[in-house]
């Protein structure tokens, strides 16, 4: 089992020297939220919270998370990085496409592409998107940046995007992983029809086996059951490496978490961030692993 730090509502100052110590001491990956505004009037409902409401503020930082991970691959060497998740049909395919591409062609393909399809209608309207097609959006998405990615002249004629033969350079030696989140019908079907893995939001390790178990069912659907994929998992009720291995033991692959949380560290203190880094690698990342 793998195992990820997730940044998210961190101080980005904090980032670069993070990944140093995660990659020291032997963490998997670091995850990269994503937002790109926070409007002054917010009327999309938030869909993981009771209320509707997002659990952040409008000065909660968000930084760019393909900048962030470039600077954090520049100062390591093991660790991977996983947005976790780009709001993909937000953004033009082709501009993905390059950026991802860079960061993963100069990074020595340690990244890997968590996509969503996001919540927030007004980010959209602010894009240019349009936020009631961001599935079938997110869908051909997915088509294009795959094939720009295999290197060479290539050309392609959808719904929303055509070109005639172009090439886009440089390419990774492999192709960008691509995560789907989600845990609606739809994210479901698109994680298991088109993704290279699934990130879960916030569940229970019985819901997870469930969530999980139902992926694997697509998948056998699909005919994608036969190639490498991805579980990752945050889980509400493991805490301790007894219940990691019974998150393993029904199919996650990947636990996203985030220690200093876990160890009730001041989450505005750079230092102990990073002794909950280290922490948690002696008591349980090595564990796992023995």
């Amino acid at each position: 089992m793998k195992f990820a730090t997730a940044l998210a509502f961190s101080d980005p100052l904090h980032f670069v020297e993070l990944a140093r110590t995660a990659d020291r001491c032997g963490w998997d990956w670091l995850a990269v939220s994503d937002h790109i505004v926070f409007p002054r009037r917010l009327e999309t409902r938030y869909p993981y919270a009771d209320d509707g409401k997002p659990m952040w503020f409008a000065d909660t930082p968000w930084p760019d998370p393909l900048t962030a991970i470039a600077a954090m691959a520049a100062v390591t060497r093991r660790l991977r990085f996983l947005t976790h998740v780009y709001i993909l049909p937000a953004r033009h395919p082709l501009l993905v496409a390059k950026q991802v591409g860079t960061v993963a062609y100069m990074s020595g393909g340690r990244v890997a592409l968590g996509v969503g399809a996001g919540w927030m209608k007004e980010e959209f309207d602010l894009l240019g998107r349009d936020f009631h097609r961001r599935g079938a959006s997110m869908n051909e998405a997915i088509e294009v940046m795959r094939k720009l990615w295999q290197g060479g002249m290539v050309e392609y004629h959808g719904s929303e995007v055509a070109f005639e033969g172009l090439q886009m350079s440089p390419v990774p030696a492999q192709p960008v992983p691509i995560l789907i989140g989600g845990v609606s019908d739809a994210a479901l079907r698109r994680a298991a029809r088109l993704g290279d893995g699934w990130i879960s939001v916030l569940h229970s390790t019985d819901e997870l086996a469930l969530l999980i178990g139902r992926i694997n069912e697509l998948r056998r659907e699909y005919g994608t059951d036969v190639k490498p994929f991805e579980m990752v998992v945050a889980c509400s009720d493991a805490f301790d490496v007894d219940g990691y291995r019974r998150l393993r033991d029904v199919g996650a692959t990947t636990l996203c978490t985030a220690p200093w949380v876990l160890y009730g560290a001041d989450p505005g203190s750079l230092e102990e961030k990073q002794d909950s880094l280290e922490r948690f690698a002696e008591d349980v990342i090595d564990k796992m692993r023995e």
